[in-house]
């Protein structure tokens, strides 16, 4: 692919009173924020994901904070409003996700280590019914054909790790309504049958990364979040910290597969990164390490006569009181044939602050580590059916931040003033993805957790993805924590169609953790 910065020209707008740089190719999609609903909560969660109704043209985002879903009007989306909210402080502990789909509200509810909820709720906030799932319910998704409900309960361990429940998915069979549900209709599939001891241990391919202090692979599978296949018969879901994808046959409630996503060789030209936030500077370059791409979002689509995945690469580690796999690699002992200039790498100015894996890269077992492993893959992939990678953005995602905010570069999402801050430690982490067709292409929206805003990729062709344009409403001359630094820790990303939008023209809705504020945007034809 051509370098992307050949037709990146720079684009002023001026939006609710934030100067809104924007780089994109010529004659791009244009997107504008035309308004926002801002909870004023600073750094809890108080807007995470968002869902929408066509029929109301109400949002209906997550309240991490409220332990709530707050229903927003947008109806006027300059002004949006909020309506109601949905108190889910009798199921437990914190909504997780929305989803609304012909009339219906499904939302995921975490009760610690204990078993999850799943209530349904109808667009008005009305309770209808409610059921049980697997532990941790982090993410939830209707089949295409509205007949079952998916959730990907992560399982996560408790912090001192004293207690470690097994990861799963459940699926709710709602075909018959969602009014007179019970838990009989919730079939939560596990993967005990993937443990040392179990019928199908030989089947766990030796990449994906079963670690934990005392877990079998059931516990250390946890999944983060469930696609669907357009034909609703196939979920992928992605084992985040296992850098691994199951994949579930839904009809018979069956895991068909278990796949590794392998690493990503830092040291090719193209997938070059920054790794150190005490040099000072911007230095994107190829590196003797291994990147994990451990997605968090995924979305199926279909294209050219095949599904195909497209996944935000987050990365995410075991960090916990009681454990940690995390380390620094200036304090890692590395073997001196493999690393042969250890010394020079190991300097903070160059990878020594780089966050690594400690449990991977001693392939010979003498204590040393021969290769190298970091969490994340800092960019978006394209994968296929079977779980083979198709195309990988590179390095392009910190390439671009950094033709676009030079002085703002890798910062982190809680306070500015903080360039090159998450160099070191999985760099512009890439979360959440939300695709939208317009026209006859069909594109890309990939949410950047750290330094903000929004990337957007043509992926009509998936073996080919081309960069469209990057939008970030965030003010860096603002104060976060007081609230006047715009939008920060974009988490969850809805697009909306034109024939559903209010406005009539194409929308997205990004929900930011950080800053609480969930913002309309307009998608807009290329100038």
């Amino acid at each position: 692919m051509k370098r992307i910065f050949q037709k990146i020209a720079l684009i002023a707008i001026s939006v609710l009173g934030l100067a809104m740089p924007s780089f994109a190719q010529e004659g791009a999609l244009v997107l504008e924020a035309i308004g926002s609903y801002t909870t004023g909560v600073f750094d809890e969660g108080a807007s995470e994901i968002v869902s929408y109704d066509p029929d109301t043209q109400n949002l209906y985002i997550i309240n991490g904070s409220d332990n709530t879903v707050d229903v927003v009007s947008i109806a006027d989306p300059s002004a949006p409003t909020l309506v109601t909210q949905l108190d889910l402080s009798e199921y437990g502990e914190g909504p997780t996700h929305v989803v609304v789909r012909d009339g219906i509200m499904a939302v995921s509810v975490e009760n610690g280590q204990d078993a999850g909820v799943v209530v349904f709720a109808n667009t008005a906030g009305e309770v209808l019914s409610a059921v049980t799932v697997g532990a941790l319910p982090d993410q939830l998704i209707f089949t295409p054909d509205g007949t079952k409900v998916l959730t990907a309960n992560e399982g996560e361990p408790n912090s001192d790790y004293s207690i470690d429940p097994e990861g799963s998915v459940s699926i709710i069979d709602i075909s018959g309504g969602v009014e007179t549900l019970t838990d009989a209709n919730v079939t939560t599939i596990g993967f005990t049958d993937f443990n040392e001891d179990g019928a199908r241990a030989a089947e766990l391919p030796a990449e994906v990364r079963i670690y934990g202090p005392g877990a079998t692979v059931a516990m250390d599978l946890e999944p983060e979040y469930v696609a669907v296949s357009p034909d609703s018969a196939t979920a992928y879901v992605t084992l985040q910290e296992a850098n691994a994808l199951a994949v579930i046959d839904i009809a018979s409630g069956s895991v068909t597969a278990i796949l590794s996503l392998g690493f990503k060789d830092h040291s090719v030209e193209g997938n070059g990164l920054d790794v150190s936030n005490e040099d000072g500077a911007i230095r994107i370059e190829n590196w003797p390490v291994f990147g994990m791409y451990q997605p968090d979002a995924l979305v199926a689509f279909e294209a050219m006569g095949a599904t195909y995945l497209i996944s935000a690469n987050e990365g995410d580690t075991r960090d916990y009181d009681g454990y940690s796999e995390e380390g620094e690699v200036s304090e890692m002992a590395l073997d001196e044939t493999a690393f042969p200039n250890a010394a020079d790498l190991q300097a903070e100015s160059e990878m020594g602050k780089l966050e690594a894996m400690l449990v991977d890269g001693d392939t010979d077992g003498d204590g040393d580590y021969d290769a190298l492993y970091i969490p994340g893959g800092r960019s978006s992939s394209i994968w296929s059916a079977d779980g083979s990678l198709v195309w990988d953005s590179g390095d392009q995602i910190e390439q671009i931040t950094a033709a676009a905010y030079p002085e703002e570069f890798n910062s982190t999402n809680d306070e500015n003033g903080s360039f090159d801050d998450r160099s070191d430690n999985k760099g512009p982490e890439p979360e959440g993805v939300a695709l939208g067709t317009i026209g006859e292409n069909l594109y890309a929206f990939i949410g950047l957790e750290r330094i903000g805003g929004v990337m957007v990729y043509d992926i009509t062709d998936p073996t080919a993805p081309v960069f469209v344009t990057y939008v970030n409403n965030r003010d860096f001359s603002g104060d976060a924590e007081a609230g006047t630094a715009g939008d920060l820790g974009p988490e969850g990303l809805f697009f909306i169609p034109a024939s559903d939008s209010p406005t009539g023209d194409d929308l997205l809705v990004v929900a930011n953790e950080i800053s609480g504020s969930t913002t309309i945007y307009s998608v807009l034809a290329g100038m």
